[in-house]
């Protein structure tokens, strides 16, 4: 590891991101002679040290906007110098194992009687499951070329974007935005992965929903009676559950969603929680997602929501109309019956 010895009088930390960037510097003796929030745009930044450029070295961390802030310090007979992002950072090594200790330790549990089970799904909706999942997975990758675009943007230092790139007619004269031939060619790429993603998601998903009408349609559409919940949720909800039965009560259903958060307690003192993302991160996602939908449009919801922010915040608020919403849906299935909006607010 190298380290950068030079003195100077002036010494600028810079916590680069996309649209803002904070600007920090000290003399030699380490008193703060300025401090400030700016735009991140060559402009506001040479405005801020120039009563310091006799002397000054700028540092940033390397991170995805790091490009124009060193070539403008290039071009200006600037001091610069990037940080590592991964040594910047502690790093914590982990514990020996082998395929030998891991072998005598699950016999070892499997003989004592603590050997923890998992949910054996059925073979005959597995496979539509793990489609479902790749699914999400080619989502993922689909949303990485968006973000791509975006950061090499903001790389760039260029404006933003008037509309979403999510829609293919909004992506017309992207690439042409960039006047360095190998970043235009980059975009070009990212644009065309995307062009193929939207058609091979579209393919994808008319499958899914022809073979999930085969195996189960009715809980198919008892879902979907849940505001908030249209094809794909419906669709991770139902091969994620396959079988409410399987949770004995609504707090395992809960908990295995994750839901909630099992506490820590000892001699009557809590500790927090911890093993929080133990469960279905699947469903996790799925009900995240409902909570945020389940508010359009819908002015009941949106009150209830409304009340829980004034006495619990905005993240926590999310987070019980989640687990409410969880709640319902695993009586919902049990019973078999449609879900009931009155019954729903009656019972908060």
């Amino acid at each position: 590891m190298r380290f950068y010895h030079r003195e100077h009088m002036y010494y600028c930390g810079v916590d680069l991101h996309a649209r803002t960037m904070y600007i920090w510097i000290l003399n030699q003796t380490g008193e703060t002679v300025f401090h400030h929030n700016i735009r991140s745009c060559p402009e506001a930044f040479l405005k801020v040290i120039e009563p310091f450029r006799e002397d000054i070295c700028v540092a940033a961390e390397c991170t995805f906007t790091w490009y124009w802030l060193a070539d403008l310090c290039a071009e200006e007979n600037i001091h610069f110098v990037l940080g590592h992002a991964l040594y910047m950072k502690a790093i914590n090594g982990a514990k020996t194992k082998s395929d030998k200790l891991d072998a005598e330790k699950i016999a070892r549990i499997l003989r004592g009687g603590t050997f923890p089970i998992a949910y054996v799904y059925p073979r005959k909706m597995r496979s539509t499951r793990d489609i479902l999942r790749r699914r999400m997975h080619l989502t993922n990758k689909r949303s990485e070329l968006l973000v791509h675009i975006e950061n090499t943007n903001s790389q760039y230092n260029l404006d933003k974007f008037p509309k979403k790139l999510t829609y293919k007619s909004n992506r017309e004269g992207v690439a042409s935005r960039f006047e360095d031939s190998s970043a235009c060619k980059t975009i070009e790429v990212d644009l065309h992965l995307l062009d193929c993603y939207d058609k091979l998601l579209r393919d994808l998903e008319l499958y899914i929903v022809r073979t999930a009408r085969c195996h189960d349609a009715d809980t198919l559409h008892l879902l979907k009676t849940v505001p908030g919940i249209g094809k794909i949720l419906s669709l991770v909800l139902l091969y994620e559950i396959h079988d409410i039965n399987r949770f004995p009560s609504v707090q395992d259903f809960a908990s295995y969603s994750r839901l909630i958060k099992p506490p820590r307690e000892s001699a009557g003192k809590k500790y927090g929680s911890s093993n929080t993302k133990i469960g279905n991160v699947h469903l996790k996602w799925a009900f995240s997602e409902i909570a945020c939908l389940f508010l359009k449009g819908n002015d009941r919801g949106q009150k209830h929501h409304n009340r829980l922010v004034s006495k619990h915040g905005k993240s926590k608020a999310l987070s019980i109309l989640s687990h409410e919403l969880g709640r319902s849906i695993y009586f919902m299935l049990k019973r078999r019956e449609p879900f009931d909006m009155d019954k729903f607010f009656n019972q908060r």
